[in-house]
């Protein structure tokens, strides 16, 4: 590949349709299944219905007819299809490769739950502060709405964002690869605020965070390291935050990783050591080559992926616009480079503003294809001089057994046919 500056070529892909059963004589037990899987296809095709009469009745000519009128909440046109990927009862991905700039939708940023999402309302929600505090203080949401707010644009990123990669290549798209990030604007008041209000005692020095979900999810954070920048969040991108995000209220540590930004929370306890909860002790630590365990490792290290071109995409010869996103959890990305050789090479990309803090960060980089079978890879330099590593550098340090924090830089083959697949080097 070979930089130029032309225009690129999008890309257009198609949806296979659904087939239909055919009919054949039915037993008492069938007719009664049928009648059941009816009323389904019933419901499924009255919300259906409307969408696809809507697409069927684009007009040739949209200035020729009337516009439809105002409606009481948005949607999206019926010709958008992106959407996350459901990994299994716990969470869902973002589709990273259909995304534009750095914000995230609040429908499409990931989702992460340990026992389903609660149904929580607001008007009886309370936050528990007590411990280690001179004035316990049990705040509803008016309360808490009633201090100053800030807002915020920062990442979240799971833990296990590219724990299927570290033995083999197994996702097929970006969104597979690294879905579990995600970055919004969020809305809250300052932790720092909060606990100035109920008076924090000299002595305590790491809090418990707890939600409200099933699983009462709870986590130890050091009060030093998220005084100033810890959130308690109410909103996301301008409204209210979704129940899978933890509504009514949340707790995000900019660039920590996302377990430890406790949803639906409703209780912070401040002490003198961790708590030594599950989710601390049994989960969320590293294993290491020699047995031992790598335990409160927080921060999310240097981190990128190529969205464009990526798995499941098909390129032609000439002009590529590479794109990507960078982030680090450490601060801001001061530089994202691009391979064309599977690493033997780098070349800066460019990145796209804004520019922020343990922020996504938008990287593009033009060059040719030349029709040659390649490899692409990109890597993020962080303002502490930290460069993601190799995927062999990495395993060198953290061996085998983690599920966890894997920042290594990811692959993407392009065949000679121009189809996009992932793999490893």
């Amino acid at each position: 590949m070979h930089p130029a500056p032309e225009n690129p070529i999008s890309e257009t892909r198609e949806e296979p349709l659904a087939d239909t059963p055919a009919s054949r004589p039915l037993s008492r037990r069938a007719l009664l299944c049928q009648a059941v899987t009816t009323l389904g296809l019933t419901a499924a095709q009255a919300i259906l219905s409307p969408l696809r009469a809507e697409e069927s009745s684009v007009p040739t000519d949209p200035t020729r007819v009337p516009g439809t009128p105002p409606t009481l909440y948005g949607q999206r046109s019926p010709f958008e299809k992106s959407e996350r990927v459901v990994k299994s009862w716990w969470g869902s991905l973002t589709p990273l490769q259909d995304l534009d700039g750095v914000v995230t939708p609040a429908s499409l940023h990931f989702e992460r739950h340990h026992n389903g999402v609660p149904s929580i309302d607001p008007s009886h929600h309370k936050l528990l502060v007590h411990g280690l505090v001179d004035r316990p203080l049990i705040l509803s949401m008016d309360d808490l709405k009633r201090f100053p707010s800030v807002s915020r644009l920062v990442f979240i990123e799971c833990s296990g964002n590219s724990g299927s990669e570290w033995r083999a290549p197994t996702g097929q798209t970006a969104q597979q690869t690294h879905g579990l990030t995600s970055t919004s604007e969020w809305t809250g008041v300052r932790l720092a605020t909060v606990l100035k209000e109920v008076g924090l005692k000299p002595e305590a020095t790491w809090m418990l965070a707890e939600g409200s979900d099933a699983a009462v999810m709870t986590r130890s954070l050091p009060v030093a390291d998220i005084m100033e920048e810890g959130l308690l969040c109410y909103a996301q991108n301008g409204e209210a935050l979704r129940p899978e995000q933890g509504y009514p209220l949340r707790l995000v540590i900019p660039g920590w990783e996302g377990n430890t930004c406790i949803k639906w929370l409703r209780r912070l306890k401040l002490g003198t050591a961790p708590f030594m909860t599950r989710e601390e002790t049994s989960r969320y630590t590293d294993l290491m080559p020699d047995g031992s365990a790598r335990q409160f490792t927080m921060v999310m290290e240097a981190k990128s992926v190529i969205t464009t071109p990526s798995g499941g995409q098909k390129v032609r010869p000439g002009f590529i616009e590479v794109r990507g996103l960078a982030w680090s959890g450490r601060g801001s990305v001061m530089k994202a480079e691009v391979s064309t050789d599977g690493g033997r090479s780098w070349e800066e990309a460019q990145l796209q503003e804004p520019v922020l803090p343990k922020c996504h960060t938008r990287f593009r980089f033009s060059c040719r294809w030349d029709g040659e079978e390649t490899i692409l890879q990109s890597r993020c330099i962080d303002e502490t001089g930290y460069v993601q590593p190799a995927r062999t550098a990495l395993i060198a340090v953290r061996g085998m057994n983690s599920d966890y924090h894997n920042n290594a830089i990811q692959s993407w083959k392009i065949s000679r046919e121009g189809h996009v697949t992932n793999v490893q080097v």
